[in-house]
């Protein structure tokens, strides 16, 4: 009886071993596989890239996955510093997908997919349009009815701008008969801060994957108007937008590229390890739990569908008024660089006329009345080369401490702190009050 007892418990000590490690390399591992996630956490290239990460780890193919985040402009600072950093490396990969195509387009993106390496196609994923559970809201014929009276008066949350978001706003704009154009998007670069700014009622209504929206649903504290999806989803009690009168079908989708100047070897590795991946255990139960469909497609195929995908979305943008135009991008548009430039304009005539009085006053300092013209181009060239880079705040407190010193340079700690303050409440009033988009 002991002995029965002793090989029972070592069998059982053997199972729990099993379950508590990753399982032994296999034939496609590698020692660590980089995943690179072009947004903010808590998104759906964030929450793609950590299922991966759990997947590659507990199958035994990659013995480390780490992921990194790398947030701005729908993924395409992700993916100019993936282009510029990583070239040539075999073991880091970089999500993208339907919203990376989509910012290239709206932000004309100096960088764009051709100059990578596709590797698959992973997931589609469906929208939810959805509002905080004490929205007035009640369905989506009350949402569409408020839209319709008072286009500019519904503001629509999500992703980033020229995202799958943001092109669902659209089409659904234009299946009810408004101008695409009239939807009020406001565009956040992370799933968090989208989503606290739904749940805090800073927009009308929000969009996003239904991933993303699923625990608030399940928690009560969002409520679902609708899904993009042609019919309900099994198991999933949120009517579509179809059954509802609204004629949009509508599907998002995540891939996987490599850098450029990977060899040969490298990427037929990436892509023997990704497959094994998408067909383990692991990453099928990841699926069914976030509700992504499978949408998993390599080679040539996956490229010749990328080209396809960025010529439809070029279209769709373009009739949303969002996409690349003919029309040079030398001047920015839009209410705040035309309150900028008007602002510099009115500066730059006022600081002409107290060089042109300087120079008439004292003739023995004739570059006296110059040096305010100077320190200001200075903050403004800074601006605009911070402004992307390291947002609003840091690039305007830069131009109005440089304005600052330009007429008084006794005191640069105070400046500083001056400047600071006046950002952040510049911050404040465009963002928040005016509702402008803003680095």
């Amino acid at each position: 009886m002991r002995v029965i007892t002793t090989r029972a418990c070592a069998v059982a000590t053997v199972a729990l071993l099993g379950l508590s490690f990753p399982a032994a390399p296999s034939a496609q591992s590698v020692p660590q596989l980089r995943i690179i996630a072009p947004a903010a956490p808590g998104g759906g290239w964030d929450q793609t890239a950590r299922v991966m990460q759990q997947a590659l780890q507990r199958e035994g193919l990659a013995r480390l996955a780490p992921v990194e985040n790398i947030p701005g402009a729908a993924g395409t600072i992700g993916l100019a510093r993936f282009i510029g950093a990583e070239r040539g490396r075999g073991d880091v990969i970089l999500v993208s997908g339907l919203i990376m195509l989509g910012g290239i387009v709206t932000h004309r993106s100096p960088v764009t997919l051709d100059e990578v390496v596709p590797i698959a196609r992973l997931t589609g994923e469906y929208e939810v349009i959805a509002v905080p559970a004490a929205s007035s809201f009640r369905s989506l014929q009350d949402l569409i009815a408020a839209f319709k009276a008072q286009p500019g008066s519904i503001s629509w949350g999500g992703g980033s701008a020229g995202g799958s978001d943001q092109i669902l706003a659209g089409l659904v704009a234009d299946a009810v008969g408004i101008e695409p154009r009239r939807v009020n998007y406001i565009a956040f670069s992370g799933g968090g801060e989208s989503m606290s700014a739904i749940l805090g009622g800073t927009v009308s209504v929000g969009i996003n994957g239904f991933a993303e929206f699923a625990p608030q649903l399940e928690a009560g504290t969002l409520r679902a108007l609708a899904i993009s999806s042609a019919e309900r989803l099994p198991g999933v009690d949120i009517p579509t937008l179809r059954e509802q009168g609204v004629d949009v079908e509508f599907e998002n989708w995540r891939s996987l590229v490599a850098p450029p100047g990977i060899s040969t070897a490298d990427r037929a590795r990436l892509e023997t390890t990704l497959r094994a991946m998408t067909q383990s255990a692991t990453w099928r139960e990841s699926l069914a739990r976030y509700r992504w469909l499978d949408r998993y497609l390599d080679g040539e195929a996956f490229a010749r569908f990328v080209d396809a995908e960025e010529a439809r979305v070029r279209l769709i943008l373009k009739k949303l008024g969002t996409g690349a135009t003919e029309t040079s991008t030398m001047i920015p548009s839009g209410a705040y660089p035309r309150l900028v430039l008007g602002g510099l304009l009115l500066f730059g005539v006022a600081a002409v006329r107290s060089v042109r009085r300087s120079r008439g006053s004292s003739s023995d300092t004739p570059s006296a009345g110059a040096r305010p013209l100077l320190l200001v181009a200075v903050g403004v060239v800074l601006h605009v080369l911070l402004a992307e880079r390291a947002g609003f705040i840091i690039a305007a407190t830069v131009l109005f401490w440089c304005t600052a010193r330009a007429f008084d340079d006794r005191h640069p700690m105070r400046d500083g702190i001056a400047a600071l303050a006046i950002s952040v409440a510049s911050y404040v009033l465009f963002a928040q009050v005016l509702q402008l988009s803003l680095p």
